[in-house]
């Protein structure tokens, strides 16, 4: 059944405010949907192609105010973009995305324009953890760099990879930003009790990063995993350096993520580490 709603107000061409029968007042963004729309007419939610409804009020907020701010076509654009994210991700993206990414490119076009640069410290990791997102953000950050006619830094792609990943995961950006520098903690520990420099382009480092990785959203979900006693007792014997390095980094995830890890965590850890060290 087709679905109703009355039009409040046309911000643009491209984005009205409307009443809707759940949600109360709703943004709704779509290409030319607001072309010719006045206050009490009824709008059809699939008239558009693509069109995205914003039911969050602070996210409405802040999508209005972005429209006070953004060059007009540059905010048609960037709902392209999103559109296309959405296609080449093949799932719908989290609402959240249409403030905060396009908050994102716009400053960072005018970071590139006045020539200030940005680094990613975490773009090797995230390329790793995210390889579809991060494809996709590559060919994100082309379009824009043709459309706006400028030249995005690499590390660019890494930040529009986690936009991505948090709209795909309902993640927020500040928790996946925490278990990246978690992580890189992690690795600092590794490389000061091991005395080495670890080679990001080793296969058994992104294995390390991405155990790591799963490691911590099983924390955060409760997962346990299932008790090796013969392992444990294994490892200790013949890995005594490794064990011991794998529960120091068991301790560093409970100080930093405030929550009991699953001690299980440390053979699996100790197995990563032993690869590592059989590869110096």
């Amino acid at each position: 059944m087709e679905q109703k709603l009355v039009v409040q107000k046309a911000l643009n061409n491209n984005v009205v405010i409307a009443e809707h029968p759940q949600y109360k007042e709703v943004v709704l963004i779509g290409k030319g949907i607001g072309f010719n729309r006045k206050k009490g007419d009824e709008i059809s939610f699939d008239k558009a192609d693509k069109t995205f409804l914003l039911k969050d009020q602070q996210e409405q907020e802040q999508y209005v105010n972005l429209l006070s701010y953004i060059d007009k076509d540059l905010m048609e654009f960037l709902n392209d973009i999103i559109v296309f994210i959405e296609d080449r991700m093949e799932q719908s993206l989290n609402e959240h995305i249409h403030v905060a990414l396009t908050d994102h490119i716009s400053f960072a076009i005018n970071r590139v324009n006045k020539q200030v640069q940005f680094s990613n410290p975490f773009l090797f990791e995230i390329e790793s953890l995210y390889p579809k997102e991060y494809q996709v953000a590559k060919e994100v950050v082309a379009r824009v760099n043709e459309k706006a006619g400028v030249e995005f830094p690499e590390g660019e792609i890494g930040f529009i990879a986690l936009h991505i990943h948090s709209a795909v995961t309902d993640k927020s950006i500040r928790d996946i930003n925490r278990h990246h520098q978690l992580i890189s903690k992690m690795i600092a520990v590794i490389e000061d009790t091991l005395e080495i420099k670890l080679n990001k382009n080793d296969v058994n480092y992104n294995r390390l990063i991405q155990h790591l990785h799963r490691a911590i959203d099983r924390v955060h979900q409760g997962e346990k995993l299932g008790e090796q006693k013969t392992l444990a007792e294994m490892l200790k014997m013949t890995y005594p350096l490794c064990y011991n390095l794998a529960w120091k980094l068991i301790k560093v995830m409970q100080k930093q993520l405030n929550t009991v890890v699953d001690e299980n965590e440390a053979l699996y850890l100790t197995i990563h580490l032993q690869r590592l060290t059989d590869k110096i």
